[in-house]
């Protein structure tokens, strides 16, 4: 299909038209707008105005004089022999003079001296601490490190809770000696001998030798459900059997309840 082709003028163009004048909404203005503006102008710092602050002008007498600011040497003293001060240390004696002796000794000082360096117990050095990387120490006995437990009220008494609990385990133990010498009496308990114990024992180990052979002999690949029950199974009892074994080792006193 050709397209359509106006001519650029057309008689239309001459019919004046309406001007269609928009009309845009009123402007958004807040109804906080006055309470932001007292606030802003409450919080406004005085040296934030426009232009410096208003101070008062220097006095015209109080100028800036020459070599005002330059530093001002001491006012000047009398000289004063130092004699009239303090007066002079006293003349070397002359020899001639023979000053002032005291109590005369016939110690020797040097060989007392030596001996009694040899015969001194040496001093141990005190226990110190460097706290800076250039080797600065202070003692250790001031620092808090070292813990003094022999300056406590309580040292070397046996403490409160362990008094208790040893009283516990006493009374605990005796309690049940008791019981179980009750229960002899009525013939209801009966105590394991050694070689009972022993064979016990040695049949459960036996159980479990048995119980780790068919373990052993398992197929290493678990693919089927019964191979895998089997060996759930083989491994319960072998735990169980560990377990019993440890117990009757562990204690060499056993009671077995009758019924």
């Amino acid at each position: 299909m050709a397209s359509v082709t106006h001519p650029p003028e057309s008689i239309y163009n001459l019919i004046p038209k309406e001007e269609v004048k928009s009309e845009k909404a009123p402007r958004y203005t807040s109804k906080f707008r006055e309470q932001v503006k007292q606030e802003t102008q409450q919080k406004k710092a005085s040296n934030k105005t426009m232009g410096p602050a208003k101070v008062d002008m220097p006095s015209p007498d109080k100028y800036l004089l020459k070599h005002s600011k330059e530093p001002k040497l001491p006012e000047k003293k009398s000289f004063s022999n130092r004699n009239d001060v303090q007066p002079r240390k006293p003349q070397i004696p002359a020899k001639t003079e023979q000053p002032l002796m005291g109590v005369h000794t016939k110690r020797d000082f040097v060989r007392s001296n030596a001996v009694e360096n040899m015969m001194a117990v040496p001093r141990k050095p005190r226990a110190a601490y460097a706290h800076t990387k250039h080797g600065d120490k202070e003692l250790l006995e001031n620092s808090g490190l070292v813990p003094k437990y022999i300056k406590k009220k309580d040292y070397g008494q046996t403490p409160e809770y362990l008094s208790q609990r040893q009283e516990e385990v006493r009374r605990a133990q005796e309690e049940y000696d008791h019981y179980v010498k009750e229960r002899m009496k009525e013939g209801a308990m009966k105590q394991l001998s050694e070689e009972e114990r022993q064979d016990i024992l040695d049949g459960l180990k036996k159980n479990w030798d048995e119980l780790h052979h068919q373990y052993q002999g398992l197929s290493l690949i678990t693919d089927t459900v019964p191979k895998k029950h089997r060996k759930d199974r083989l491994e319960s009892e072998m735990k169980q059997l560990e377990k019993d074994i440890e117990l009757i080792e562990r204690y060499k006193t056993i009671y077995i309840a009758k019924n």
